[in-house]
């Protein structure tokens, strides 16, 4: 998933956006509510942590603008204050869970796979791409002859593609989804990650197809 963190707090912010990717995710972290109002109205992403108190704008308007614009995007709130009458004002503000700050590292990753498969439930669970079969929910392709096993960051990149299945996803679109937008990535490591990708999925009756000076395309194969 691509996971929007908004906290001030530097520290703590990189060490929930190292665990995060350790597990796949992409994550922008911005510091500012104000910015991150600003990132969610215009990038979006899959899932939102945001923390309640932050300068610039606090976390319960930027939640409460991004249901009043309709944004279904999954929020968990984060804050030093554990009455229950803020934890309330959290949820009734539109977020989806709530931890209260100190907390444990694992119990924020149970709690993003645990609004992920929520997520994932709203879509079809499993879907079919030519002779392979994508569970989202347990992010495992299979393939007739077992398994495809994928690395972290093939695995984002497969998802990204499914999920615009037939539709162009331009390189840098990519980059941000499988990186953080604004990584210091080249847009070549994407060609690698797509030149090893189509090895493994090579026989599962789909193709990555090059659209030059586009990006990329995961499209069914045309019957011999």
């Amino acid at each position: 998933m691509r996971i929007v963190l908004i906290e001030d707090n530097a520290m703590l912010a990189r060490a929930v956006a190292q665990a995060l990717e350790s597990d796949g995710h992409a994550v922008d972290w911005l510091g500012c509510g104000a910015e991150g109002a600003a990132f969610l109205a215009r990038e979006g992403g899959d899932l939102a942590i945001i923390d309640i108190n932050l300068p610039g704008m606090s976390g319960l308007d930027i939640i409460r603008d991004l249901r009043a614009r309709g944004a279904a995007i999954p929020v968990l709130a984060l804050t030093a204050r554990d009455g229950l009458e803020d934890r309330v004002r959290g949820l009734d503000a539109g977020a989806d869970d709530y931890v209260t700050k100190p907390f444990e590292i694992e119990e924020l990753r149970a709690r993003v796979r645990a609004l992920g498969r929520r997520r994932g439930a709203i879509r079809i669970s499993s879907e079919s791409f030519g002779a392979l079969v994508f569970d989202r929910q347990a992010r495992q392709l299979s393939a007739p002859w077992g398994e495809v096993t994928l690395s972290r960051r093939e695995m984002a990149l497969w998802e990204a593609l499914s999920d615009q299945a037939g539709r162009v996803i331009s390189k840098s679109a990519l980059c941000d989804r499988i990186y953080g937008t604004g990584a210091d990535v080249e847009e070549n490591a994407v060609e690698l990650l797509v030149s090893r990708l189509r090895r493994k999925v090579d026989g599962g009756g789909v193709q990555i197809r090059t659209i030059r000076g586009l990006g990329y395309m995961l499209k069914p194969e045309r019957p011999q």
